[in-house]
């Protein structure tokens, strides 16, 4: 069984690129969280829960480690974000953050994102028995997962800044798994940009008729 969760067994291929199992899944599952979080639709959750599963395989077996342990905070936060979202009005969006809070997170941000890079690009030093292969782009690898950590949870706050944050993530991530070569995540990447943009303007329509 554990063969189906390699991302040598392919499913199909696209225009020349081989795609897994797993990444297909991952891929589908989360086209249709972002979506659904676009359209503030609380089932965003559990399709996203799916997809934080099958992704979490795939950045493991390209040595991305920062963004498997993403996942697992996906994980935890899509919980929490369901059982939020379930006791909120359905499509309500909260008033946007005060400008102080906004610097605020970016120096958090910035901060984060040295930290963790310094730690994942260390991680086959300090973990040796575990991680045997140097981690791929620590420092954009951590951005990606410290700028997800807050975008995630502003989401589940069902603050219309997550969207700022998607969309700078989204960016990077189309660079990143281009130049890693998962050509396939990389296009989903920049269907979730679109689908980001999307979600700010559908949020801010609905933050201003509220």
């Amino acid at each position: 069984m554990m063969w189906f969760f390699h991302i040598e067994n392919i499913a199909f291929s696209c225009y020349g690129y081989p795609v897994s199992y797993v990444e297909a899944i991952a891929t589908l599952f989360g086209l249709i969280s972002v979506y659904l979080a676009s359209r503030a639709h609380v089932f965003t959750w559990s399709t996203g829960i799916v997809n934080e599963f099958f992704l979490g395989l795939v950045f493991f077996q390209v040595q991305l480690y920062a963004d498997v342990l993403l996942q697992v905070y996906f994980f935890v936060v899509s919980v929490y974000g369901w059982c939020h979202w379930n006791t909120l009005k359905q499509h309500t969006v909260k008033n946007k953050m005060e400008l102080k809070s906004v610097f605020g997170l970016l120096a958090l941000l910035a901060f984060a994102t040295a930290i963790a890079g310094y730690t994942v690009a260390r991680l086959h030093v300090l973990l040796p028995d575990y991680v045997y292969i140097p981690a791929a782009y620590p420092y954009t690898d951590s951005f990606i997962m410290v700028a997800s950590i807050m975008a995630t949870l502003l989401l589940a706050q069902r603050r219309i800044e997550n969207w700022f944050l998607w969309i700078a993530i989204d960016v990077v991530c189309v660079m990143l798994y281009y130049k890693k070569e998962i050509y396939f995540l990389s296009l989903e990447y920049l269907i979730f940009l679109g689908m980001a943009t999307y979600g700010y303007f559908h949020w801010k329509t609905k933050l201003t008729h509220d």
